[in-house]
């Protein structure tokens, strides 16, 4: 209890601090944006919170307008024709996420914790997975996030390889992502946050794929269709 009361408050602290701070990063991004050919800055998608409580999380803009009724909805491939020039640098170097900030400053979100996901997105997941999930406040980073940094790169190489994205993110994404999700409900404090976030900042800057597993032994064994050198291995 004590820990998830000093969680929202150093959460929303350090949210306050880093607006200020990176604020002239927020102006550079957004006249960036505005200049753009979507004269769009801002994506806000309605997402699903701590106890089944919905918020709009909040994006700097990086693909077209009209996205979700193109190519594959809302789910996103490497190389994404619908993704804008400069949206493709912005999701490169996660800054697309800072607007995050105010969904943590207003206590919708934490730094660390469960991707948020759409109304139809929880419904995926084993009910009794998505339960524990629920409890939690959504995070913009996380176990999940880190170990699928590759997401989109695998999603691309199952659609080369001729098989169903939508499927394979069904069949073998949602399973194994509700099982981090689920062991770092079991695990969670004030070190493996700090561990979480110090591993987001090191893959971001060396593009590690693996720094989950070097840093948490403890991890469900990552099954060998979630790995790039699976598709590899059918060519």
């Amino acid at each position: 209890m004590i820990y998830k009361i000093l969680k929202t408050i150093l959460d929303s602290l350090v949210a306050a601090i880093g607006l200020l701070i990176l604020s002239p990063i927020f102006v550079t991004v957004c006249v960036l944006l505005l200049l753009s050919d979507e004269h769009q800055i801002f994506y806000r998608q309605e997402r699903i919170g701590r106890h089944g409580k919905k918020f709009g999380i909040l994006k700097f803009a990086t693909m077209l307008k009209d996205s979700p009724s193109l190519g594959n909805g809302m789910l996103t491939v490497r190389n994404d024709p619908r993704i804008t020039k400069v949206g493709k640098w912005l999701r490169l170097t996660k800054l697309n996420e800072l607007p995050q900030l105010w969904n943590v400053f207003v206590g919708q979100m934490s730094f660390v914790g469960p991707r948020p996901l759409t109304s139809v997105g929880i419904t995926r997941y084993d009910p009794a997975v998505s339960q524990i999930i629920l409890q939690l406040r959504p995070g913009i980073t996380g176990i999940g996030s880190l170990v699928f940094r590759d997401e989109e790169k695998l999603v691309s190489l199952c659609k080369e390889n001729g098989g169903d994205p939508k499927a394979y993110y069904r069949e073998h994404i949602f399973p194994y992502k509700g099982k981090v999700e689920c062991w770092y409900a079991s695990k969670q404090s004030f070190r493996s946050d700090f561990m979480l976030l110090i591993a987001t900042l090191y893959s971001v800057v060396f593009n590690d794929r693996h720094i989950a597993f070097k840093l948490f032994k403890e991890l469900p064994e990552l099954p060998t269709e979630l790995t790039v050198e699976y598709f590899s291995q059918k060519n």
